[in-house]
């Protein structure tokens, strides 16, 4: 295992340490500094903080890292992970905890399975002991024939909803069409059981030819999905075309109107559709344009910023930054933009240490958010 298809250009080691803090950023409810905890990565994904105060850090490449909790790179990349097809979009994608980790051990992986048609977004889980997965099971194994050469658009975040269920988008892969088309997996959201199996109150599971593990649709391509904490709202943050990002609140059966309805055009500047609205399908709870290029995202829950508990912070990789939401009822009451132009950000997480940690595509590095004063 931890194979790459087609192979990857070998880059120098990464550098990692907690560097000197700079100066400090005064936003409109806190001030603070940034740390940077991590460089010389390579398309640096997602992230997630261990009982120990290790990291796992997935690069989109196909490597999973370890990070120690003294800011130290683990020099070889975590053994077992599974093959995959690192090309445009694709590649090791998301990785998260199971919710009962402590007893169970559980670690998720999302990313682009190399099938005989192409590829498309799967999920595995395993244990970590040393330096290796472990006990791998597949969560989801994607239909081999919906598999497609497309480079774009295979989502994907884990989360999870404390009762036991696992949500999950894939992306349309660039064929619009199919997100309205409930006998195909891409363009939607999914929900299954944490060990894979696909729950019976699922609202497509007795419809004729439909996946039964479909949970909404009519997605474009989500790459940030986070439950709203005590409130059970799960949002979604959607890249767009060219206009159109959109935060939407996802709810089980309904449709989210793309290709359909849509608040943008081809990066051509041809119309995808004159509609932005049709009965049937759900309004985002905000729409951006022109486009950020919105990817992960996370409700801060720490006690370091106190004025921020209970907000959203989405990241941006086109234009480079970081939205504060305020959501109340469903619906943006404040907005703050971060760390404008400093480099393309895949995804933000709140950690149990009460900090925020920023994840930068390019150039490939960790960074955290430390509260000044």
């Amino acid at each position: 295992m931890n194979r790459v298809v087609p192979c990857i250009v070998t880059v120098a080691a990464a550098s990692v340490c907690v560097a000197p803090a700079q100066s400090t950023v005064r936003s409109e409810k806190h001030s603070f500094r940034i740390e940077t905890v991590a460089e010389g990565l390579r398309n640096p994904w997602g992230m997630e903080m261990l009982p120990d105060g290790r990291f796992l850090v997935t690069e989109r490449p196909g490597r999973l890292r370890i990070i120690g909790a003294d800011g130290q790179l683990q020099k070889e990349p975590v053994a077992n992970v599974p093959e995959v097809v690192a090309r445009g979009q694709g590649g090791l994608l998301d990785v998260r905890l199971h919710p009962n980790y402590a007893q169970n051990g559980w670690i998720y992986l999302s990313y682009s399975k190399p099938l005989r048609g192409g590829s498309l977004t799967s999920i595995i889980r395993g244990k970590l002991k040393g330096n290796a997965l472990t006990e791998i099971q597949t969560v989801f194994d994607p239909p081999a024939e919906e598999a497609t050469n497309s480079s774009v658009h295979f989502g994907n975040r884990i989360e999870f909803d404390g009762k036991g269920f696992m949500y999950f988008p894939i992306g349309d892969r660039g064929e619009q069409e199919n997100a309205q088309k409930l006998e195909n997996v891409k363009g939607k959201v999914h929900r299954l059981h944490d060990d894979g199996r696909v729950p019976a109150d699922n609202p497509f599971v007795k419809q004729r030819g439909a996946r039964p593990s479909i949970w909404s649709y009519g997605n474009r391509n989500i790459q940030g999905l986070r439950f709203k904490p005590g409130t059970g709202e799960l949002y979604a943050s959607e890249h767009g075309p060219r206009g159109g990002d959109e935060l939407n609140l996802i709810r089980r059966g309904l449709n989210y109107g793309w290709p359909v309805i849509t608040y943008g055009i081809n990066y051509s500047g041809a119309k995808i559709s004159d509609l932005t609205h049709k009965e049937g399908m759900e309004q985002p709870v905000k729409q951006w344009t022109p486009s950020p290029a919105f990817c992960g995202m996370d409700f801060y829950t720490g006690d370091k910023f106190p004025q921020w508990k209970g907000n959203l912070f989405i990241s941006a990789l086109a234009l480079q930054k970081v939205h504060r939401l305020v959501i109340n009822n469903g619906k943006v009451t404040q907005e703050e933009t971060l760390l404008e132009r400093t480099g393309r950000i895949r995804d933000i997480r709140s950690f149990r240490d009460g900090l925020l940690y920023v994840i930068y595509d390019e150039p490939g590095k960790i960074v955290r958010l430390v509260p000044e004063g």
